[in-house]
């Protein structure tokens, strides 16, 4: 596993992340992963296979509207404070 060093925060930024954290009962570590996990998710398919299950017309996996609002929601939640 690699490691991150983020520099240059605003303070305000680190006080939202670690008022999330507190919210999700989480360490601001876990809760900055979790963050970055779910806005930049790992391919679990390579493109070739991807490439390969579309040409046989198998049904692509989209995401469910709740994974959509929920991302949409997590993301902006600090917005309606």
């Amino acid at each position: 596993m690699g490691q991150l060093l983020v520099r240059g925060l605003d303070a305000g930024v680190i006080e939202a992340l670690k008022q999330r954290a507190r919210l999700s009962g989480q360490s601001v570590e876990a809760e900055h992963r979790a963050i970055l996990e779910q806005a930049l998710p790992v391919a679990k398919e390579s493109f070739a296979a991807l490439a390969a299950r579309l040409r046989r017309g198998a049904p692509r996996s989209t995401p469910d509207g709740t994974e959509i609002i929920r991302g949409f929601r997590d993301r902006n939640w600090h917005m309606e404070e």
